[in-house]
C-alpha cells in the first residue's frame, strides 16, 4: 500500500496517479475526510487525557485537604466516558482508513506511459521473425486434439469448462517446460523454491490479491485461498521479517487457480486462459535504489527462455490504464501466436517498489533505521501458453510438432510429437 503521509501531504499526486489509470479519485476524498476526522479525535483524547491528569492531582489535593471531591470525581467519570467514546470512534476511522489504503493502486513510475488501455503500450523491443508458413496453419486446440495430447472433453466433464486434461507427450511436454525453466533459472542465480497452493488472508492481502481481486480467487475452508500465482507464497515467505541480505532472488513453479470473473467470453477455445494452470515465477527482493536496474535484468532472464525455444516474441511497456493494481512499472512478454495472428501475452514482469513489503512488512536495516524492501516479480513462464507458442510455431504440415531443440533432453531425445510418437 502507500504510505498515509504521501496522500495526506501531497494528495494531488495520488489523485493524478488514479486518474492516469482510469479511476474516479473518490477513494482519496473519502480517505483525507476520514483521515482528518481521525486526527481531530487523536487531538481531542490527548487533551482530555491531559485533562483526566489535571483532574486526578486535584482529587488527590482535595482529598490530602479533608475537601469533597464528589464533582471533580464526577468530572472524571464524565471525562473517562468520552475518552472511552473516543477511543472507539479512534479505532473505526482507523479501520477504515486501512480499509481505503487497500484498496487504492501504487503509483506508476515516471517511466510508465500514460495511456488508457493496452492499445496505447508502446513496443520496447521485438526478437525474432514469425515464421511463413508453406500451408495453412492450425490452432493449437485442433493440434492438441488430433494428436491426442490434449483433452477438453474430459477436462469439462471432471471438473468444468476451463480445465483441460494433457495426455502422453501432452502431460511430458508440460513437464519438460517446468523443469527446462527453473534449470534455466536456477543458472541464472535465482534459488528455487517450493511453495505451499494453499494461501492465508494475511498473505493474500500482502501481495495485493485481496480485497482488490477476491472475486477472482479461489476461497477454500478454513479460510484459505488457491495460489493464483507463485508470486503470492514466494513473496510472503518474509512477510513481517528483516532480509539480513539482499538482494533475494528465488524461482518457483506452482500450480495457478483464477476464477477470472468478469472474463467470460474470451478464449474460451484451447489452453490460453484458464482455471488452472501451471508457471514458473521469477520473485527478487532488493534494495529501492537498485530495484529498476533489477526489472530490467528480470525482465531479460524470462526473455531468455523465449530466445532459447526460438520463440518469436516482443515485449511492451505497460501504460498507466493498463498497469496491474500493485505495479510501478511493467513489461509485458508476448508470444506471437501465429493462428491468431497477434502476440499473446506470455509474461508480466512488474516492479511493484515498496508497494507490496509496506503491506506484508518485508523490511531490510539501514544505518537510518528500518526501510521497506522492492519487490519483483515475473512469469518465467506461463506454461500452458508456452506450450500454445510451441505447437502452433512448430507445426508441420502433416500435423506432427517438432520439438525445439533445447527441450529435447527433457523428453528422452524426442524431436518430434506425432501420433506414433504420443506415448
Amino acid at each position: 500500500m502507500l504510505d498515509l503521509k504521501l496522500v495526506r501531504n501531497s494528495p494531488d499526486v495520488v489523485r493524478h496517479a488514479l486518474i492516469n489509470r482510469n479511476m474516479s479519485t473518490e477513494l482519496i476524498d473519502s480517505l483525507l475526510e476520514y483521515d482528518k476526522a481521525w486526527r481531530e479525535c487523536l487531538a481531542e483524547g490527548d487533551e482530555l487525557k491531559h485533562k483526566r491528569n489535571v483532574v486526578t492531582r486535584e482529587i488527590a489535593k482535595l482529598k490530602k485537604e479533608n475537601k469533597d471531591t464528589l464533582s471533580k470525581i464526577e468530572e472524571m467519570q464524565g471525562i473517562n466516558n468520552r475518552i472511552k467514546e473516543i477511543d472507539d470512534i479512534i479505532r473505526d476511522y482507523k479501520s477504515k482508513i486501512h480499509e481505503i489504503m487497500l484498496r487504492i493502486p501504487n503509483i506508476p513510475s515516471s517511466t510508465t506511459p500514460v495511456g488508457k488501455d493496452e492499445n496505447d503500450n508502446p513496443v520496447v523491443r521485438v526478437i525474432g521473425e514469425p515464421r511463413k508458413f508453406t500451408f495453412t496453419p492450425q490452432p493449437h486446440w485442433d493440434i492438441g486434439e488430433a494428436l491426442d495430447i490434449l483433452d477438453f472433453e474430459k477436462g469439462a466433464k471432471i471438473a468444468g469448462q476451463g480445465f483441460t486434461v494433457y495426455k502422453g507427450m501432452g502431460a511430458k511436454l508440460e513437464r519438460a517446460l517446468v523443469n527446462f525453466m527453473l534449470d534455466v533459472h536456477s543458472r541464472q542465480g535465482y534459488l528455487e523454491v517450493f511453495p505451499p497452493v494453499l494461501i492465508n488472508e494475511k498473505a493474500m492481502t500482502g501481495t495485493g490479491q485481496l480485497p482488490k481481486f477476491k472475486e477472482d480467487m479461489y476461497l477454500c475452508t478454513d479460510g484459505y485461498y488457491l495460489a493464483p500465482t507463485a508470486e503470492v507464497p514466494v513473496t510472503n515467505l518474509y512477510m513481517d521479517e528483516y532480509i539480513e541480505k539482499l538482494p533475494v532472488f528465488l524461482t518457483a513453479y506452482t500450480a495457478c487457480f483464477r476464477r477470472e470473473a468478469g472474463k467470460h467470453g474470451q478464449d474460451t477455445r484451447g489452453i490460453i486462459r484458464q482455471h488452472q494452470f501451471n508457471k514458473v515465477e521469477l520473485v527478487k527482493f532488493v534494495k529501492p535504489e537498485t530495484s529498476y536496474e533489477e526489472l530490467e535484468k528480470l525482465t531479460l532472464d524470462a526473455e531468455e527462455i523465449l530466445k532459447l525455444l526460438k520463440l518469436p516474441y516482443r515485449v511492451v511497456n505497460l501504460c498507466t490504464g493498463d498497469l496491474g493494481f500493485s505495479a510501478a512499472k511493467t513489461y509485458d512478454i508476448e508470444v506471437w501466436v501465429p493462428t491468431q495472428e497477434k502476440y499473446r501475452e506470455i509474461s508480466s514482469c512488474s516492479n511493484f517498489e515498496n508497494f507490496q513489503a509496506r503491506r506484508a512488512n518485508i523490511r531490510f536495516r539501514t544505518p537510518e533505521g528500518p526501510q521497506f524492501v522492492h519487490t519483483l516479480n515475473g512469469s518465467g513462464l506461463a506454461v500452458g501458453r508456452t506450450v500454445v507458442a510451441i505447437l502452433e510455431n512448430y507445426q508441420r504440415e502433416d500435423g506432427s510438432v517438432e520439438i525445439p531443440e533445447v527441450l529435447r533432453p527433457y523428453l528422452g531425445g524426442a524431436k518430434e510429437i506425432s501420433n506414433e510418437t504420443n506415448t
